[in-house]
């Protein structure tokens, strides 16, 4: 096995991540996974163009503050992260880059953060047992983890794999070596040798052979580095009765060794006899009193907070609760004295977002899977300094006219406004002390990503493809308006001065060239 550098050593021992100015992972380089980035000079109003005639290709010339622009599969969820000269993103294969492998997979691509060109790409075969565990055409919906020249990821397989960020371009590195089979998995086709383009996987920790876990529909987790270990969420749920839970007794939250695979500890909060739905959430972490926590969102509507060293009982090893705070309010639970059925628009939800930590404070709210519709939700401030069950105890404040979301919250440092969106489509500006409600903003469309906060200015797109940029003030402004010709699912980015915003189709590269776009300090 290739041996890490020093430096990407003494990065995975800390935690951190790499230069600054990068975007390495789902929240950047804030551990807190809050949507924001100190980049000046970004733009505030774009033009995604027209396509080239009887191509996907975008045409650059139609376009307004496009450095580049290419094109993904039909449909693409995973956000992008920034790291080392390479953009990484995920889709699905409804545009084959290498006609050896057609149909239905996910795809993470690699790309030149200069041109887009694609530099290699991780080809996932779909799961024999079909939509129930990995449904069609979703793609891959994570956005991965990269540090130094290593890079992790959650696959629609619901494994958790490791990759070298140069593909296969300086050899078959690692213990892993059956990538030839892995590319063609449970498609009946004999094992294709990669070549100079394809993935060179490091190792591989599959989740549902080695935890009995059951994905519903898909496995999804951005996983994150903390005091040295990689936490994952195994994505365990229900069955397609939406009533059975094959493996209640399998973890919901579990550390690996980033360099091995190997599993180090599992939650011992009992999730799975109590999951909804399914379980989609990505850990955050803070550091309080000196100690580092993990935050969780649970598939009982749940926020977790887990110690990081995980302790030895038996044969086991568990990564322990600190503190748990019940997000869903008694009365989405019961009503007349009878309970509400999930997943009733009046009751309870999960938490599918990804908890936020500032200023010793976790933020989150609950929302469904979005084929369920609109209903009520919750957005919650909780006291991280608390310890045990802190639902009574650790509520700062809370919010319920927000309605059910799956999106994690922004905040601005430098005006202390929290920016949320809502899949009925509105976006919420509150003061992140107080929960003091500022204004609303109407999308018109269902929202699935995320607000993104930078230079004075809220990012954010919708279902309908349109993309709005706000204000970051306490009086609302509407910046501009623009549509980038299909859904935006994703949540925008920002690395090296230039803005990144998928769409279920293409992959954006936005930046103003009379602008002196400055880069992270």
């Amino acid at each position: 096995m290739k041996h890490l550098t020093l430096l990407t050593a003494a990065l995975l021992a800390c935690g951190t991540i790499t230069r600054a100015e990068d975007w390495p992972q789902w929240g950047g380089n804030d551990p807190g996974r809050n949507m924001y980035s100190k980049a000046k000079g970004l733009p505030d109003k774009f033009d995604a163009g027209k396509l080239k005639a009887g191509t996907e290709e975008v045409d650059i010339t139609t376009t307004k503050n496009v450095k580049w622009a290419i094109k993904l599969g039909s449909q693409s969820y995973g956000n992008p992260v920034v790291a080392g000269g390479k953009v990484f993103v995920g889709t699905n294969n409804e545009s084959p880059r290498d006609k050896r492998h057609v149909g239905d997979r996910s795809i993470l691509m690699c790309l030149d953060e200069k041109t887009g060109d694609l530099l290699w790409q991780l080809v996932v075969p779909k799961l024999k047992s079909g939509k129930v565990n990995d449904w069609e055409q979703l793609g891959l919906l994570a956005a991965p983890l990269v540090v130094g020249d290593r890079l992790w990821i959650v696959t629609s397989r619901c494994e958790v794999l490791c990759l070298d960020v140069n593909g296969m371009t300086n050899g078959n590195d690692g213990p892993y070596k059956d990538e030839a089979k892995y590319a063609t998995l449970d498609t009946g086709k004999p094992p294709m040798e990669p070549g100079p383009k394809d993935a060179d996987i490091i190792w591989r920790y599959d989740m549902m052979d080695e935890l009995g876990v059951f994905p519903h529909n898909a496995a999804n987790c951005s996983v994150q580095i903390v005091d040295g270990k990689l936490f994952v969420c195994t994505s365990n749920g229900q069955d397609w009765t939406h009533v059975n839970i094959p493996s209640p007794n399998s973890p919901s939250f579990i550390a690996l060794d980033p360099k091995t695979g190997e599993l180090l500890g599992e939650d011992d909060a009992h999730i799975g006899p109590r999951i909804y739905h399914g379980q989609w959430t990505s850990p955050s972490t803070g550091k309080v009193n000196g100690k580092s926590q993990v935050y969780f969102g649970g598939g009982d509507g749940v926020l977790y907070a887990l110690d990081t060293t995980p302790v030895k009982d038996g044969e086991s090893s568990f990564i322990k609760k600190v503190w748990w705070f019940d997000a869903i309010p008694p009365e989405y639970k019961v009503k007349d004295g009878k309970p509400i059925k999930y997943p009733a628009a009046e009751g309870p939800s999960e938490i599918n977002s990804t908890p936020v930590f500032y200023k010793n404070r976790v933020y989150v709210a609950i929302g469904q899977d979005p084929e369920h519709g609109e209903g009520v939700g919750h957005l919650v401030c909780v006291d991280a300094t608390k310890t045990g069950d802190i639902t009574k105890t650790g509520l700062i404040w809370d919010y319920k006219g927000i309605h059910r979301s799956i999106s994690t919250v922004s905040i601005d440092p430098d005006t202390g406004l929290l920016f949320v969106g809502d899949f009925s489509g509105f976006v919420h500006c509150l003061d992140a002390e107080t929960g003091k409600l500022y204004w609303t903003h109407d999308m018109k469309a269902h929202m699935w990503g995320s607000t993104f906060v930078a230079d004075g200015k809220v990012y954010v797109g919708d279902e309908d493809g349109d993309f709005v940029v706000l204000a970051a003030t306490k009086e609302k402004k509407v910046i501009s308006e623009s549509n980038f010709g299909a859904p935006v699912y994703s949540t925008p980015i920002v690395a090296n001065g230039v803005m990144y915003v998928g769409s279920q189709t293409h992959l954006f590269a936005l930046q103003d060239p009379t602008k002196a776009a400055a880069p992270l300090k």
